[in-house]
């Protein structure tokens, strides 16, 4: 892909975008970078691209900047139906992610990870597995670094571990990860999308442009993921925790088995740090990532065997009087939810925040079965109490800390206390992290 003296427009300078910036600079790009923050707003992003080339547009967009682009490479939070990126498309000008601009450049083999839930868990665990087996790795795209900042550097690696969101997946063309697992499917974002399927179809472009070379890892328990799997061009390797396969890897009877080509390999699973029945999922999805691309497997399970869970994702807090508290604040959706609920009895669950527009019809089993109570807080609380109250004892608190005082009067000993929330943040809460800070001082200040 040549950028020299390339007219290239950037939208949107988060992590993202002033990555790109940056790289496609060093690349002797002409760089236009355009953000609807304004200078005061930005200082920090220009001053960190002080020394690079690059012409900013901030506080604003122009329509020329779009319309007269050779290029346009759109940071992830920019939704695809912008009137500006349509007005580009009619004008000719091809519109590109980060990670399509990446994959252009990147010559060492890509496992790209996505879905609705798990992403960072599996993504994070399958890059340990790889460094364990002696592979030079680098671990990025929506968790930690851009892509770009691998190209940027310019160091040799043996394989990219990258997990991918919807968001990224939008603007690719030629993106062709090696191996492309896709975990579940449970409707999210659907304040950006304009219905469920087309969240789905945006999961399932990481697919595209596999061929029979490829590898495609799905969960052979969602159905919605097995549906859509039987249409793949890259050959299927399924995961389940539920049904023994013939080729794929199960857990079952406490054992996790990995059949492929003749070969069977069993790996007991009772020693597994990280716990919860979704996070089974995760890691065989994981150890299938890293044994299908030539990872031994001792090196591979002792990797999973010894990995603990990541912050703010069925993370223990304390125990109280009998009473265990979990905080599980990355949970922004009912998917996750309802795979958290799997993993406990006799639960009080916190829930609410931003409502993302999905239903909580999935919720209605898992909270009849195994939650005692229920405490809403937020934006979402009215809406959750209209479907939900009436299936458990259910209260509203107005802050996060009433919540958890209130979780501690209702919950007898042996119980246990779960902040899953199923919505964002950011009715009360700058981000999931400091909606889990909070609880967790809640928790310890009881």
């Amino acid at each position: 892909m040549e950028l020299e003296n390339k007219n290239i427009l950037v939208v949107g300078l988060a992590r993202t975008g002033v990555s790109c910036a940056r790289f496609l600079s060093e690349r002797a790009a002409r760089v236009t970078a355009t953000d609807m923050r304004d200078e005061s707003e930005l200082a920090d992003v220009q001053s960190e691209l002080d020394s690079h080339n690059i012409r900013w547009v901030l506080g604003r967009h122009d329509e020329t900047d779009f319309t007269s682009a050779d290029l346009i490479v759109v940071s992830p939070g920019v939704p695809q139906n912008h009137p500006l990126l349509l007005k580009a498309l009619s004008a000719g000008v091809e519109i590109i992610s980060e990670i399509e601009l990446s994959a252009r450049f990147i010559s060492a083999p890509l496992v790209a990870i996505t879905g609705t839930n798990g992403k960072t868990t599996t993504t994070t665990l399958a890059g340990e597995i790889f460094k364990a087996n002696g592979f030079t790795t680098y671990i990025g795209g929506n968790i930690g670094e851009p892509l770009t900042d691998l190209l940027e550097s310019a160091r040799p690696v043996d394989i990219v571990v990258a997990e991918i969101s919807s968001f990224q997946l939008e603007w690719i063309s030629s993106f062709r990860p090696k191996v492309a697992a896709l975990l579940n499917l449970s409707e999210d974002h659907l304040d950006r999308y304009a219905g469920y399927q087309e969240y789905i179809d945006a999961k399932l472009r990481i697919f595209e442009n596999q061929t029979g070379e490829d590898l495609a890892i799905v969960n052979r328990d969602d159905a919605l993921v097995w549906k859509y799997a039987q249409g793949l061009k890259a050959r299927l390797f399924p995961f389940s925790r539920k049904q023994e396969l013939e080729e794929g890897i199960f857990h079952r009877d406490g054992v996790i088995c990995y059949r492929h080509e003749g070969i069977e390999v069993r790996f007991p699973a009772a020693d597994i740090k990280l716990k919860g029945v979704h996070n089974m999922e995760n890691i065989m999805a994981a150890m299938a990532c890293g044994l299908l691309t030539g990872c031994r497997p001792e090196e591979t399970f002792a990797a999973a065997r010894n990995f603990e869970s990541l912050h703010h994702r069925m993370e223990f807090v304390r125990k109280v009087k009998g009473v265990s508290y979990y905080e599980d604040s990355k949970a922004t959706n009912v998917g996750s939810v309802e795979k958290a609920l799997e993993s406990f009895d006799s639960i009080t669950l916190i829930a609410g925040g931003k409502d993302k527009g999905g239903s909580y019809t999935p919720l209605v089993a898992p909270i009849q079965e195994r939650v005692r109570h229920l405490i809403l807080i937020g934006e979402a609380a009215e809406r959750m109490q209209d479907e939900l109250g009436a299936l458990t004892d259910t209260h509203r608190a107005t802050t996060l800390e009433e919540a958890v005082w209130l979780s501690a009067q209702l919950t007898a000993s042996g119980g246990t206390v779960l902040m899953s929330p199923a919505c964002s943040s950011f009715d009360m809460f700058r981000d999931y992290e400091e909606r889990a800070q909070r609880f967790i001082a809640a928790v310890k200040a009881l």
